[in-house]
């Protein structure tokens, strides 16, 4: 197959919330047919109205890294229409099979494209930061994937909610925040912003080399979700999600159906 038939059935999987085989059952793909397979997907979002936010980084956790035997971060791509408010509202119904987790989100201030080798400063990148929670949903049955097929599914991004944003100097460091994740008033997991490699100010440079090796543009006002900073959970089929991070804030939105026919409406 190729990348563009990868991305078409990415695409399908999707929209009617349906899962699929993995694409490499049998053979190679690749990571550079993977990522070309991601932006092709991409690209039938854009052409279907929708805007690019933002970019999401993976396997930022070394345990989950390890886990999945992969040694390196992976970068996917958030659009508008992934977008949920900050107390607003995620169908399930849109999804196969959800988890959620909690992360700290950037904003860019400046344009991290340019050539240069040198590092970037979190201090000048960087205007503004905020708690955050990120829906990922494997277009793949049972959640089971490999590296390319994780790369080409653009990084299982699903949804995502930010919390108020803060300035970095409000913020302080966060090499070392405890976060909380939150079941409709109950603990699902606690961790350190730590376990975003190390730093989650590390996310920066992680990013712009990504985006370098696999040709993703990372502009002044791009969202940059740095990763997860505790283990995923499944999504529950109602009821609130609330994430916080010590000393910089909370986000939640609600789990409901939000109108079947606005869905059937965007798939066909």
């Amino acid at each position: 197959m190729t990348a563009a038939a990868f991305a078409a059935a990415l695409d399908r999987a999707q929209r009617t919330a349906s899962p699929i085989a993995r694409l490499d059952a049998g053979e190679v793909i690749g990571l550079g047919t993977a990522y070309a397979a991601q932006h092709a997907l991409v690209a039938r979002r854009v052409a279907r109205g929708e805007r690019v936010t933002g970019v999401k980084l993976g396997f930022t956790s070394r345990a989950k890294a390890a886990q999945m035997g992969v040694d390196d971060v992976i970068i996917g791509t958030l659009t508008d229409a992934m977008r949920v408010a900050d107390g607003g509202a995620f169908d399930p119904r849109a999804a196969i099979h959800p988890r959620v987790e909690p992360e700290v989100a950037y904003l860019l201030g400046a344009d991290l494209d340019d050539a240069s080798d040198a590092e970037p400063d979190p201090a000048l990148a960087i205007v503004a930061v905020a708690p955050a929670l990120e829906v990922i949903d494997s277009r793949y049955r049972d959640f089971r994937f490999s590296l390319d097929d994780v790369v080409a599914d653009n990084a299982s991004a699903a949804a995502y909610a930010i919390g108020p944003w803060r300035t970095p100097a409000e913020a302080g460091p966060l090499d070392n925040r405890a976060v909380r994740l939150e079941l409709s008033g109950r603990l699902a997991q606690a961790g350190s912003t730590a376990a975003i490699l190390g730093d989650p100010a590390r996310a920066l440079g992680a990013a712009r080399r990504l985006a370098r090796e696999h040709g993703f543009a990372l502009r002044a006002g791009t969202v940059l979700l740095a990763g997860a900073a505790t283990a995923a959970v499944p999504l529950p089929q109602h009821g609130l999600v609330e994430a916080t991070i010590a000393g910089l804030g909370r986000v939640s939105f609600r789990v409901e159906p939000v109108g079947a026919a606005e869905r059937q409406e965007d798939a066909s």
